[in-house]
């Protein structure tokens, strides 16, 4: 079991670092003498002037919703899907480590840096946050539903699964940019705990 959380660990740091390569480079050319790397991805701290409970609220219903929805979709157009995580399939809860590194680092911290740290930031500071957000959002959605369709070589079960995260990365987006004064840090908690409580429903 440790040899597979070490595998994961190193999995996990070696895509973040593949992600964050073009961000980064990015900020070497036009930011690194305005502002720090972190902060300019949105790792930063959050500030919520809106009554919290709402927010909370609406989180917790678009990831039910999303969830629902896509577990009908997996479920009941296609059976070749695997689910997030689902490499853990029957290893028990001593995989409990490499699933935490598997949802928070490797698909929730990487994805983030990319999407909402990156992307959203970098084409809304030029075309606005609607048009930033939608840009993101749209290619969230075709990164997971693309190689879905590859798989299973169904243009619903592609269309399905890149609508919904597509949607669910627009809220993301709305979500950091819009209630919590542009930090991924929720997004990122979000994101990793989807993640890691789909992980573990297959330990």
């Amino acid at each position: 079991m440790l040899n597979i959380l070490l595998n994961e660990l190193l999995g996990a740091v070696l895509q973040l670092l593949l992600f964050a390569l073009l961000p980064f480079v990015w900020w070497c050319i036009t930011a690194r003498k305005k502002t720090g790397f972190f902060r300019w991805i949105g790792f930063r701290r959050v500030t919520h002037p809106q009554p919290l409970t709402g927010t909370i609220l609406m989180t917790a219903g678009a990831a039910a919703l999303y969830t629902l929805l896509t577990y009908l979709c997996i479920s009941r157009i296609s059976h070749a899907i695997t689910t997030a995580g689902s490499q853990f399939a029957g290893l028990g809860i001593k995989a409990v480590p490499a699933a935490l590194a598997y949802a928070y680092i490797r698909t929730g911290l990487a994805e983030e840096t990319v999407f909402r740290g990156f992307l959203l930031k970098r084409i809304g500071n030029r075309f606005g946050f609607a048009t930033g957000n939608l840009i993101q959002a749209v290619l969230f959605g075709l990164l997971h539903g693309l190689p879905f369709g590859m798989v299973t070589h169904n243009i619903l079960v592609t269309v399905l699964l890149t609508i919904l995260p597509g949607a669910f990365g627009w809220y993301q987006g709305w979500l950091n940019e819009k209630r919590c004064g542009g930090s991924i840090l929720p997004s990122w908690l979000l994101h990793g705990t989807m993640n890691f409580i789909v992980t573990c429903l297959s330990l």
